[in-house]
């Protein structure tokens, strides 16, 4: 099977084992944890009024909910570095600088890596390729504009200034 490049998540070696031993802990070790803090919840008698229970049942959802993301992901992900854009194309991995609406004022611009989240560091903001701004961006070149869906359903227009590779 084939895989589009908005379906692949390039990410490096070091990245995917750390994905793989988030997995693994969650699948193995973090299971048992929150089976026997449900059963020992369950003990403690009538389930409709016991706190814990439900904490505990609601934290084992989140766990399930990470299992299969990390699942999805990494059955997608190609460990190395993406391809090679052409020059100025905005793509994953790199960092993108815009100016909202055209306005290049220094003031109104963002700078983010387009990434996927297991990338995102306190250093710079980070957007999703699958984000509406990601996805708007993606394959625009330095100069042009681009167009993305806002959450109330309006566009915004945003000119790229800057796509350079991401170097960590």
């Amino acid at each position: 099977m084939t895989q589009t490049s908005e379906s692949v998540t390039w990410l490096t070696q070091e990245a995917y084992n750390k994905l793989k031993d988030e997995l693994a802990y969650l699948t193995g070790p973090a299971r048992t944890e929150i089976a026997a803090k449900i059963a020992a919840a369950r003990e403690e008698g009538d389930l409709r009024e016991n706190g814990g229970y439900h904490a505990a049942k609601e934290e084992q959802g989140k766990q399930e909910l990470r299992v299969r993301q990390l699942t999805q992901l990494l059955e997608n992900a190609q460990v190395g570095e993406a391809p090679m854009s052409a020059e100025g194309e905005v793509a994953p991995g790199m960092v993108v600088t815009i100016a909202f609406d055209g306005d290049e004022d220094e003031d109104d611009t963002l700078s983010f890596l387009l990434a996927s989240r297991e990338y995102a560091s306190a250093d710079i903001e980070t957007y999703s390729p699958q984000s509406p701004l990601g996805a708007g961006v993606i394959g625009h070149k330095v100069g042009e504009d681009a167009e993305y869906e806002l959450p109330n359903g309006r566009k915004a227009s945003v000119r790229i200034l800057k796509a350079e590779p991401y170097s960590g």
